[in-house]
Order: structure tokens, then sequence, then C-alpha cells
């Protein structure tokens, strides 16, 4: 489809490479979670890219992955250092411009295998967008209804401490593998069917679903109660 018209693939490829920073972006709000995320998609970027024999774009990955592993040493559990925006950005742009790369130079990835890898982030775009139009507020505005926000909120229990700075940041350290887990959820598909589109596509649309699932329950707390444990 996109071969009929280039232009349009091309401002697909602009959409993503400007868009999936800023994913990474709005995850980047507990210890741990966008670096994870990013590393665990980088992995699987770099592992691909080795399947098809692109041995440049599998460097580039795991350099992004050892540059990564450095910051979270400082970054999970204690907090001592933080990406911002430069850090979020410079994960999006690499992982965006991998695959791009990874997808234009070998014909057997399927596109959607970049799209599953970065379902996550790029979904909670989307729907963040889509929660704030249908409320007449700008997609700019911040609010605090992220996912990761609300299994900060209301998921994650059970933290016992005097001291309420060690509160937050045990409960802060908490939240990012519960995001970590559903991350996973989509890379292991996305690795092992990373050449069959027609899988990948249901891997994506059973994503979302779980997403929206996951989502309401929280807001509606019917939370399970062993994911509170």
């Amino acid at each position: 489809m996109w071969s009929a018209a280039p232009i349009l693939g091309l401002g697909l490829a602009l959409v993503g490479v400007a868009g999936l920073p800023h994913a990474l972006n709005i995850i980047d709000g507990f210890n741990g979670l966008a670096g994870t995320v990013a590393t665990l998609i980088c992995l699987a970027l770099a592992h691909v890219s080795l399947q098809v024999g692109d041995r440049q774009i599998a460097a580039f990955m795991m350099i992004t992955v050892g540059a990564t592993a450095g910051f979270l040493y400082w970054n999970y559990p204690r907090g001592l250092l933080f990406a911002g925006d430069g850090g979020a950005y410079l994960w999006g742009g690499s992982i965006a411009l991998a695959a791009v790369l990874l997808v234009q130079r070998h014909g057997e990835v399927s596109p959607w295998f970049p799209m599953l890898l970065s379902i996550y982030p790029t979904w909670e775009v989307v729907f963040s967008t889509y929660r704030k139009v249908t409320r007449g507020v700008s997609p700019t505005v911040p609010d605090s209804i992220h996912f990761h926000m609300l299994i900060y909120r209301r998921v994650v229990r059970g933290v016992f401490s005097d001291d309420e700075t060690r509160r937050m940041l045990v409960r802060n350290n908490r939240t990012s593998p519960y995001l970590w887990g559903f991350t996973m959820l989509t890379v292991v598909p996305a690795v092992l069917f990373w050449n069959n589109t027609p899988v990948l596509i249901a891997f994506t649309a059973l994503f979302v679903i779980s997403y929206l699932w996951a989502y309401f329950s929280i807001v509606r707390f019917k939370v399970p109660p062993w994911l509170r444990r």
C-alpha cells in the first residue's frame, strides 16, 4: 500500500521519528521505567538485525544499550540520576531511526515488528491524546492519570516506613516492574514473529485491548488483589 504512494510512506516515517521520542518522554515518570523499556526494545532490534546480517544497526543498538545500562546503575533503584527530556529524546530518536533503517534495508522484516516493539509508549501517547481531546483539553496539557501514574497511586501498596521520603522512593521503585512485565508481553512475540505480519498485527491489537482493560479496571478500582502485593 505504501509503495503505491511513497510520499505517504515518507510522511509515516517522519511521524514515527518525531513521535517516538515524545512517547518515551511520556513514560519517563519513575525510576528505571523508560530506561529499561528502551533497553528491551534496543536488544530486540539488535537481535533481529543480526538475524538479517545487519551488524551496523545491531552495533548502534548495543551501544545505546551499553550507555543506558550505565545510566540505569545510577537511576534504579536509588534515583541518583534522571534522564530528563534529553535522555528520553535520545532513546526515542535512536530507536525510531534504527527501526526505519531496519525495515527499509531488509524487506523480510515486517514493518509491524518495530510497531509491536514500541506499542506501549506509542499507545500511551495515542490514548492520552484521545482522553484529553474528548474532555476538551489540549493534548499538550500534562495530567496525572497516565497508566504508570495510576499503577503508582492505586496498585502499588504496602510500603510501611516512618520516613515519608523513603515511602515515596520505595513506591516509585515498585511501580516500574509492573510496566517492565507489560513491555515484555510485546517484546517477546515481536522477536519470535519478526517476519510474520498477520501475527504481529494480532499481538498489537491484543496489547491495545489488554491496555484498555487494565486501565479501566484500575480507574474503577477493580484491581485483582494479587497485583497489589
